[in-house]
């Protein structure tokens, strides 16, 4: 709202490592983000990529293509703007060009680092890094760059699993800024759709309140095979 203030305080969550479980239970963290319920209705293949255990040294690689992108004149605008910040939003419409994400562990904050390449029809691949850490008000935070970030809610809908935003910060100089929603882009959701036969698809979608939709991406993925690295 106009009236809302930008709100700064010392950061209430440490970012720390967190005891991984052992390999042969599986990664529990983004599991313990919803309820059991909620877990069991998943489909067996989105339990297992989220319940992956990533070893240290180790990569999950998922190798695809873009199917569909979306930009309105507004959304293009705030991808360009964004580069400022390390370029967290597609840059061009391009479809049916290769796409990959890379999942390692982040061992020193007890989270994931997310690698995320999509080609274009013109010039070099973009290139989108960021972090997810399983700590914030909401259990799950994800940080693009130059200390800004999303607090993530985890949900489950449709028998897929939803990575939606609940807000926007910037740390800066040891504090948390908690960025008013009438600043924000908008309302962000990533859901994991899975396809079948070890296929998957990411649809990104980003929606502001009075501009409507701003970017909607799909990429569609498949399964790493059985021991690759």
């Amino acid at each position: 709202m106009p009236g809302e203030r930008m709100e700064a305080r010392v950061l209430p969550f440490p970012v720390r490592a967190v005891p991984l479980p052992p390999a042969q239970i599986g990664d529990l963290r983004f599991r313990a983000l919803v309820d059991e319920a909620e877990w069991a209705a998943l489909p067996e293949a989105v339990r297992a990529r989220f319940g992956k255990r990533i070893a240290h040294c180790r990569i999950v690689h998922y190798a695809g293509e873009v199917v569909e992108c979306r930009m309105s004149k507004a959304g293009r605008l705030l991808a360009q703007l964004a580069r400022i910040i390390g370029g967290p939003l597609p840059l061009a419409r391009d479809t049916m060009v290769p796409a990959s994400v890379c999942v390692t562990e982040d061992a020193a904050a007890g989270g994931q680092f997310w690698t995320r390449v999509y080609g274009r029809r013109h010039g070099f691949p973009q290139v989108i890094h960021s972090s997810k850490r399983f700590c914030g008000p909401t259990g799950l935070e994800e940080y693009v760059g130059r200390g800004f970030g999303i607090a993530l809610r985890v949900e489950v809908g449709d028998a897929a699993l939803h990575f939606v935003s609940d807000h926007y910060f910037l740390i800066l100089l040891g504090l948390r800024l908690r960025i008013p929603r009438w600043l924000a882009p908008g309302d962000l959701r990533v859901s994991h759709v899975d396809c079948n036969h070890g296929r998957f698809a990411f649809v990104l979608l980003l929606r502001h309140a009075l501009l409507g939709e701003l970017i909607r991406q799909t990429a569609m993925f498949a399964d790493p095979i059985e021991g690759e690295r």
